[in-house]
């Protein structure tokens, strides 16, 4: 067995979450802005879910989004995180299932050109999966944040942004460093994404 002292061990972790970061492209979050830039034009709904420290992930981006860049535009963005609702999504794991949480939520509000992302690192969480098969069926557009594991997901979803690695703290990191980008394309450059693109 191979002992690594401490400050190895932080370089080794540090170095692996630079090349984890390296390869998200530019590219893929500007595709990413022009899908959020479009729902806030035509005040579509854009919902957030995710599990463990994905739905922390929902809950913080959809703060930022809500708050922070609504606040430098001239109207508001329509985001939810749907881990939020603890009565709800206890009720729907109790009383149907725990796979149905996400689906069940979206039944009530999702509509046709409305945006789910979803984050995940397996890629293959029931619930997630049922809410993007429910969203491509009802006409809404489905992104998945996802891992060097793919999963099933990485199939479904119509946009995916996968980060080359599957450590779920990388990963997730990873993750939330998309959804700042996101937030933050809003809250620095908001006059580019309120005026319409040639």
């Amino acid at each position: 067995m191979i002992f690594l002292n401490m400050k190895t061990w932080i370089q080794n972790y540090i170095t692996a979450q630079k090349a984890a970061l390296d390869s998200i492209t530019p590219q893929a979050i500007e595709h990413l802005v022009e899908i959020f830039r479009e729902a806030h034009q035509h005040d579509r709904r854009i919902f957030v879910i995710g599990n463990g420290g994905s739905a922390a992930n929902a809950s913080h981006f959809a703060t930022d989004l809500g708050k922070g860049a609504s606040d430098k535009l001239s109207k508001r963005f329509r985001v939810m995180s749907l881990t939020d609702n603890t009565p709800w999504l206890t009720a729907l794991g109790n009383d149907d299932s725990y796979a149905d949480v996400f689906r069940r939520q979206l039944e009530n509000y999702g509509e046709t050109g409305d945006v789910l992302l979803c984050m995940s690192v397996s890629g293959n969480s029931p619930n997630l999966v049922a809410a993007v098969n429910w969203a491509n069926d009802h006409g809404l557009s489905t992104i998945a944040l996802i891992s060097a594991h793919g999963g099933k997901l990485e199939g479904l979803a119509q946009t995916i942004i996968k980060v080359d690695d599957t450590h779920f703290g990388r990963v997730e990191d990873c993750h939330m460093g998309i959804c700042h980008l996101l937030a933050y394309a809003f809250m620095e450059l908001p006059e580019r994404q309120t005026r319409c693109q040639p």
